[in-house]
């Protein structure tokens, strides 16, 4: 076993043949080494004792040949380099693959139907690519319909169940989970199944993970979740349940780590939520106060809270991602939302007035800054075009801004939206307007690193609403994978379509 990631291995030429001629070697990681393609292969006679290759992270814009040569290879991961063209139809000579993890890269064309032939694959990841193919071509295996099999009941040693992204539909009942006792996954999103349990139904498992989201759960919330002393992951998004959200969810000693209650039709108010990571309770009818807790992505967009932002952001320091678009937000914005350093803040469509406050200056990691269709006021910063050099969203649409451009804004180089559109702003258009290159170039790719971890998959998406000759049209994009491997960093690619636009 040899573990040499993060380690400065970008001058190291000779690393191919001396990792790969080990005769005892099995596990090799040179993740994150800044490794480069080598400009004159060599034939090498491989270590014929390799299982577990992991180059994931480095500058590789091909996957080197050598690797096809290592015949007893279990597990590959090349994600996080820049690999480009096509997927290599080489992979098949690696027989015994069982794991393939390619997400992070620039490969185009379709999946080649050889991958198919790896029979004993059991993990293929080909997100944040640029493959352009219908899906239901690559998942030809995960396409299932009918019903929920009822024998699964009876598999009294079964930990995971994953049957999600399929076409299953009917009624599921207690007996299809009656002998599951060592259950700790449950993952069926989005199929077209509906759960009819009693309401008094204790299930005889302990999960960590459910996942039921796009299931039939309503009207009532479910109660038998407060049973489950272990939970980490929730989903139970677009469930068709119309209820109270009970104060024991809110109550229960587990930290969760993920908890997706969105598109639902819940109402009551949330004090404190204890969740680590991420929270999405958009499109649900919950009002009163903002919630708190040590989560660090909050989505809770299109609800009907009420009232000023407090200001008590200094205990968020986790935060990154703030969604509070289309509430009935009033107040100006507290100056300690700016000591939170966010990537993304979006307060569109509230009632907010007052000037931006100083401190925002100090996010200097935004990417996205949408404060449209609200009230606020005064002159566009100068800070905004001197600090804030990484934004690509700037939406300060329908607002009551005054007086002159200031011409730093044109020093935001990363620019992609940038929309003013409907305030009271006078004078001439900075000339400088021509630098917003990244409006036109649609190679301009960029990477975020995040240091968040999950046990989870899970994809954010950033939208933004772009305004041309008067019609409103939104884009979106996912700006960050979360992956299952705790505390590493990996990289979510952004914009691959590239829009842009000046409003």
């Amino acid at each position: 076993y040899l573990d040499l990631s993060g380690a400065d291995l970008s001058k190291a030429t000779d690393w191919l043949q001396v990792t790969f001629k080990h005769p005892s070697l099995l596990e090799l990681h040179l993740s994150n080494c800044g490794l480069e393609d080598d400009p004159s292969p060599i034939n090498i006679n491989s270590t014929k004792s390799l299982v577990v290759l992991d180059l994931s992270e480095n500058n590789f814009s091909s996957v080197p040949m050598s690797i096809f040569g290592l015949h007893d290879l279990v597990s590959i991961d090349l994600s996080g380099n820049s690999l480009k063209g096509p997927i290599p139809d080489y992979f098949t000579n690696i027989s015994l693959l069982e794991v393939l993890d390619l997400s992070g890269n620039s490969l185009n064309s379709s999946t080649p139907t050889s991958l198919f032939s790896l029979y004993h694959l059991q993990f293929l990841n080909l997100s944040s690519n640029e493959i352009d193919q219908d899906i239901s071509q690559i998942l030809l295996k995960n396409q299932l319909n009918g019903t929920f099999p009822l024998c699964f009941g009876q598999l009294k040693s079964l930990e995971t169940l994953d049957l999600g992204c399929n076409q299953l539909e009917g009624v599921v009942s207690e007996t299809h989970f009656s002998n599951l006792t060592r259950l700790t996954t449950l993952a069926a999103s989005q199929n077209r199944l509906r759960f009819e349990p009693n309401s008094s139904w204790i299930p005889p498992f302990q999960c960590r993970i459910i996942r039921l989201g796009q299931w039939h759960l309503g009207p009532k919330f479910p109660r038998w979740l407060k049973f489950q002393k272990n939970l980490s992951v929730l989903d139970i998004s677009d469930a068709g349940i119309s209820d109270i959200l009970p104060t024991w969810l809110l109550n229960l000693s587990t930290q969760y780590e993920y908890v997706n209650l969105s598109c639902n039709q819940l109402t009551g108010e949330i004090s404190y939520l204890n969740v680590r990571e991420i929270v999405d309770l958009s499109s649900n009818r919950f009002t009163g106060q903002l919630p708190r807790g040590p989560m660090r992505i909050l989505a809770i967009e299109t609800n009907l809270l009420s009232g000023e932002i407090p200001d008590c952001w200094d205990h968020w320091r986790g935060l990154g991602y703030l969604n509070l678009e289309n509430n009935n937000l009033t107040g100006k914005i507290p100056p300690s939302l700016g000591h939170l350093n966010l990537l993304v803040l979006n307060l569109r469509s509230n009632g907010m007035s007052g000037g931006l406050p100083s401190t925002l200056q100090h996010s200097t990691r935004l990417i996205m800054l949408d404060l449209s269709d609200n009230h606020f006021s005064g002159s566009v910063p100068t800070w905004i075009g001197d600090k804030l050099s990484k934004l690509e969203i700037l939406s300060l649409r329908s607002n009551n801004f005054d007086g002159h451009l200031p011409q730093k804004i044109c020093q935001l180089q990363s620019l992609r939206i940038l929309d003013l559109g409907h305030n009271n702003i006078s004078g001439a258009i900075p000339k400088c307007f021509s630098n917003f290159s990244a409006m036109a170039n649609k190679s301009n790719q960029h990477c975020y690193m995040f240091q968040w971890s999950s046990i989870s998959t899970n994809f954010l998406f950033l939208s933004a609403l772009l305004v041309l000759k008067g019609r409103e049209d939104e884009y979106a994009t996912v700006i960050k994978s979360i992956r299952e491997s705790p505390n590493r960093k990996y990289t979510g690619r952004n914009w691959q379509h590239a829009v842009g636009g000046i409003s």
